[in-house]
């Protein structure tokens, strides 16, 4: 979208151990673990030449709300000056985000900031597409990695993209791909929905590639958070209709907790929910330590599991957090998903509850 508006654009490189030890050398040490991530990243962006940052910002109880505020102030103590320009949620209506876009970008013309968000949206929304035909096919193919590669290569094309032809070309491309994959049509796979906080849902480096690890243990993966949905919820206050489950979700949280605190911590909730209604097997809820939002969330799921018999596991991460030990996790909660299953209901359920 930036660069559709004429705005130099520098990418922090891809998140690596590097980034997550600058951000825990210099954040505080019970901030959460996004936060950390993303003081590493605009430490190793200003190291390529970065001097604007671009951030969401965010309201009510989560802590998220004032993260760019905060970081700022350290990176000045470090000797780092950026410019900070927060995105924060429109009150109204979409014209107040369109009104800080051109300001961005020196008052460009209207047409061309609403064709530059027009594409950008586009892109998103195609890869959360793609993604979820990703799910299916990943937890039936026959040679692991084929879909990985098929993913990979539709986000390089799809990057690449000029315009919406193109968008759709990559699409189209992507979805050919898939469906040439060998896959078993009737391999009996478990159906896992994930729930949680965002950043930790969509950010594979924070979740150990939680997805395509289920997958490769022939689960299908379905989150109640896709950015493409984020973005008409929070930026575009619903401009597209019908399209997002949002409201749905959050509706779905009653009686459990009927109010907001912040965060996705409701979603959370009602996303189990919705899960049970969708025929799901489990629901993982991932957060990182610390986050209030998803701690509430945690607090009323054990009721939630109960009533609506359906397993629920909770993987909190942090800096901390080992792979193996997560995989371990995983890999028992799926056995004994496939065991209830197999015997028909809430056969030890309080013991998958507490694995």
């Amino acid at each position: 979208m930036l660069e559709e508006l004429e705005v130099k654009v520098v990418l922090p490189p891809p998140i690596t151990k590097k980034t997550l030890t600058l951000g825990t050398k210099y954040g505080p040490e019970f901030a959460c673990l996004p936060f950390k991530i993303n003081l590493g990243n605009f430490i190793e962006a200003y190291e390529l030449g970065a001097d604007t940052i671009l951030m969401a910002g965010g309201t009510g109880p989560c802590r998220f709300g004032y993260y760019a505020y905060v970081e700022q102030e350290i990176l000045r103590d470090l000797g780092i000056y950026y410019d900070l320009l927060v995105l924060e949620p429109p009150e109204r209506n979409i014209l107040e985000f369109i009104t800080k876009l051109k300001k961005l970008t020196g008052n460009k013309p209207l047409p061309q900031v609403i064709r530059a968000i027009k594409k950008g949206f586009f892109k998103i929304k195609a890869a959360d597409e793609i993604e979820k035909k990703a799910a299916f096919f990943r937890a039936r193919e026959l040679t692991k990695g084929v879909t990985d590669r098929v993913w990979q290569e539709f986000l390089r094309n799809l990057d690449q993209a000029k315009n919406e032809k193109e968008i759709n070309e990559a699409m189209n491309m992507a979805k050919e791909s898939l469906a040439s994959i060998p896959v078993d049509l009737t391999r009996k796979v478990l159906k896992v929905g994930v729930v949680g906080e965002i950043y930790t849902l969509l950010e594979p480096f924070t979740n150990f590639n939680i997805e395509r690890h289920l997958g490769n243990l022939g689960v299908e993966v379905c989150r109640t958070i896709y950015l493409s949905e984020w973005v008409n919820d929070h930026l575009f206050m619903g401009l597209f209709r019908n399209f997002s489950r949002h409201e749905e979700i959050v509706r779905e949280a009653a009686p459990y907790l009927c109010h907001f605190v912040g965060g996705h911590g409701q979603e959370t909730v009602g996303g189990v929910k919705y899960l049970k209604k969708q025929g799901y097997d489990g629901v993982i809820q991932l957060l990182p330590f610390t986050c209030m939002p998803e701690i509430v969330a945690q607090a009323v799921l054990p009721e939630v599991s109960e009533q609506l018999d359906i397993p629920v596991l909770t993987l909190v991460v942090d800096e901390h957090t080992g792979e193996a030990g997560l995989l371990t996790r995983l890999e028992a909660f799926c056995d004994l998903l496939s065991f209830r299953k197999q015997r028909g209901g809430n056969y030890e359920k309080r013991l998958i509850s507490g694995c």
